[in-house]
């Protein structure tokens, strides 16, 4: 049974104030009556949340948080007191940021990328907004053209600050954004480069031939919402092309260059149409 966590645990036992849940080591935690199914049967596997209560004893809940131990996410602050600043995550009790774990002082009403970790001292989950602690690349696990999960953390001069995989920290330029980003935001990027010294360059779009079918099923798809015509081709306004599509021109004209290919786009001087 670990906190923080997701954990399958055995129905054990009914009680007035609701269920106790056990796993294969003897821990058994309580699920109370109103998180506590229609229907069940002792020995019945329930998967469940496990965090502490505000009498700091393990609870369990049915209830989805935000964020999960080891995990980053944007969260907004519900309170400010003497102890910290504590975060909304889905669940009754809010997660707690201590002064110390503050990048800068947390205002009350406000979003920040916090992460989640089990304070070994105390045995408690609370959250840090002070990222680099929890990121490294000095040893990565990752390599060019790797598909990875991404969390935008900062925008600078250069472009976007993310999180790679909950590893790694990277960047993705800003010439290379074809769409609205917002902090917190969580998607799929691709490695595009991994520098001597260990930074790392992300890409929003598939790479080399790896682009080729996802942009062109975009371009087809998009033509079949717009009912079978775009007013977009190879000399239309970049510009243009990021508002509609969210594409780079030179994604944009490989993509079209691959429908025309397979005889579906006919392309024209006002636009392209579904053959």
């Amino acid at each position: 049974m670990e906190l923080g966590k997701y954990n399958t645990l055995e129905i054990l036992r009914d009680t007035s104030v609701g269920l106790f849940l056990g796993d294969t080591d003897g821990n058994d935690v309580l699920l109370p009556n109103k998180y506590v199914p229609e229907n069940f049967e002792i020995g019945d596997m329930l998967t469940v949340f496990c965090y502490l209560d505000y009498d700091e004893r393990p609870i369990a809940t049915t209830l989805k948080p935000y964020i999960i131990r080891n995990d980053f996410h944007l969260l907004r602050v519900a309170e400010v007191n003497n102890f910290g600043a504590f975060m909304e995550w889905g669940l009754e009790k809010h997660l707690l940021v201590p002064f110390r774990e503050q990048r800068t002082k947390m205002v009350d009403g406000q979003w920040y990328i916090v992460y989640c970790y089990l304070d070994e001292q105390t045995d408690r989950l609370v959250a840090s907004n002070k990222l680099d602690k929890f990121l490294s690349n000095e040893e990565l696990t990752v390599d060019n053209n790797d598909e990875v999960n991404i969390l935008f953390t900062r925008k600078t001069d250069l472009g976007w600050e993310v999180i790679i995989n909950n590893l790694h920290k990277g960047l993705v330029y800003a010439n290379e954004v074809f769409k609205d980003i917002a902090i917190g935001d969580k998607q799929i990027g691709y490695i595009k480069n991994i520098r001597p010294d260990n930074k790392i360059d992300v890409s929003l779009q598939p790479l080399g031939h790896l682009i080729l079918e996802p942009v062109a099923n975009a371009i087809y798809e998009k033509l079949k919402e717009n009912g079978g015509f775009l007013g977009l081709h190879d000399k239309s306004d970049p510009e243009d092309i990021k508002r509609e599509l969210e594409l780079s021109k030179k994604a944009f004209k490989k993509g079209i260059g691959t429908l025309y290919r397979e005889r579906k786009i006919e392309i024209k001087s006002d636009g392209i149409y579904l053959s």
